[in-house]
């Protein structure tokens, strides 16, 4: 089976690049697989792909940046779509001839503009695999009318949490899209896991508002206030550094908070610390709770919708607390770093639940979903997507429905053309 993904940017970070590269690398020891990225911003990838998978980009930004195309504002990516800025006529043009051209069994979009896309114009002999890796809450009404209408046009919708599967079918009414939880999954450690012995807290991520790291720093001065010989080390990089580095120096934290930086790959650092820490408000799944459980440290986090709830059992592998609240953080890091034996008991536990989330039995369950996609799609019993009269059914409602209102258009016109010839 050959498989296609198709990423905004592969050449960037983040937690839907690191898990597409990571499905992809394993479904590449069977299969015939690539990842397209629609953009392309420098020579080389962040993440090296894994053997046998392939990686090509449709618009290379260096070249390409000032194309007229590019000038000129999206027609089929929806325009409600968070990257919506960065899409361009010059990408609706490349993502259209490539999915005509496209000789895979089965594509795989990894966000809503492009799922948009491939269930518009991928050729009817293709499958269509929808991935939302952020919820349903989090898109606005004007984008789940679009996906509402467009979704219908795919075979399968994948979220990484139950939870968001629920709401996919309770509200977003497609019928015949076959909807599945598929969690992210993260690669088999081949360090040893962490002893527990390090006296290290742990976080990692973009460096963003929503990842909240400025809680983690005040909760970890209350924990640097009963014990001095603890550190916390944050990985990542993005907008928030300058305002942590002003809040560590207005705290008095120059010696035991660090910015670390990026690391690549995070499992060396993980082993490296006792405890890892995120305080997000919003986590639609949760990745680096994956990673440091998976090197053997339980996780504080706060309960935020909705992957750490479905992660990390509260008392068992780790703690969870309400979003925002400090103190409810702080007490949390001191009971694992005051006691131990309860850190090492959760560390053993973080092992053995986070294998649930190794290649072996993620990638077996996107296999199931891939195969039965693509034998309904050579059977002819998955119902063909909703394309005629799409005009009609979108007219009146906003402008996201608008865009895919003037794709269908365009679609019958180029038809029409074709036929004259």
């Amino acid at each position: 089976m050959k498989i296609s993904f198709l990423i905004h940017n592969a050449y960037g970070i983040g937690g839907t690049i690191t898990t597409t590269f990571n499905l992809a690398a394993a479904l590449a020891a069977q299969h015939d697989v690539e990842i397209v990225s629609v953009l392309r911003h420098r020579e080389d990838p962040n993440l090296t792909p894994g053997p046998g998978v392939a990686l090509r980009a449709l618009v290379d930004l260096r070249r390409e940046q000032d194309h007229p195309l590019h000038r000129r504002p999206a027609a089929v990516f929806p325009a409600a779509e968070y990257r919506y800025h960065q899409y361009s006529e010059l990408t609706d043009r490349r993502i259209a001839e490539c999915l005509a051209a496209t000789d895979a069994d089965v594509v795989v979009g990894t966000r809503p503009g492009l799922n948009v896309h491939l269930a518009l114009q991928a050729p009817d002999r293709v499958a269509r695999i929808g991935q939302e890796h952020l919820t349903l809450a989090h898109h606005s009404p004007r984008l789940r009318t679009a996906l509402r209408r467009a979704y219908r046009g795919l075979d399968v919708l994948t979220t990484v949490t139950e939870a968001d599967a629920d709401a996919y079918r309770r509200r977003m009414r497609l019928p015949g899209v076959r909807v599945e939880a598929l969690p992210n999954s993260v690669p088999d450690p081949v360090l040893p896991p962490a002893d527990g012995t390090a006296h290290v807290v742990i976080a990692a991520g973009r460096l963003v508002p929503v990842k909240r790291y400025d809680l983690i720093v005040r909760a970890f001065a209350r924990v640097v206030a009963e014990f001095p010989d603890w550190q916390l080390r944050i990985y990542g990089r993005g907008e928030e550094h300058d305002r942590l580095r002003a809040l560590i120096e207005q705290l008095g934290l120059w010696d035991h908070v660090f910015l670390m930086g990026t690391a690549s790959p995070m499992e060396a650092e993980w082993v490296k610390g006792a405890i890892g820490a995120a305080a997000a408000d919003f986590e639609p799944f949760g990745m680096t709770l994956v990673e440091a459980l998976r090197c053997g440290l339980p996780v504080v986090s706060t309960d935020c919708p909705h992957g750490p709830r479905e992660i990390i059992a509260d008392g068992t592998d780790g703690r969870l607390v309400p979003p925002g609240d400090t103190d409810a953080f702080a007490a949390a890091l001191l009971d694992l770093v005051r006691d131990d034996v309860l850190r090492r008991r959760m560390a053993r536990a973080a092992l053995t639940r986070a294998a649930r989330y190794a290649p072996g039995p993620v990638v077996a369950r996107a296999e199931r979903l891939l195969r039965a996609a693509t034998e309904a799609r050579a059977a002819g019993t998955r119902p063909a997507p909703v394309r005629a009269g799409l005009h009609h059914a979108l007219v009146g409602h906003g402008h996201a429905a608008r865009d895919l209102a003037r794709i269908a258009a365009s679609r019958t016109l180029r038809t029409l053309r074709k036929g004259r010839r």
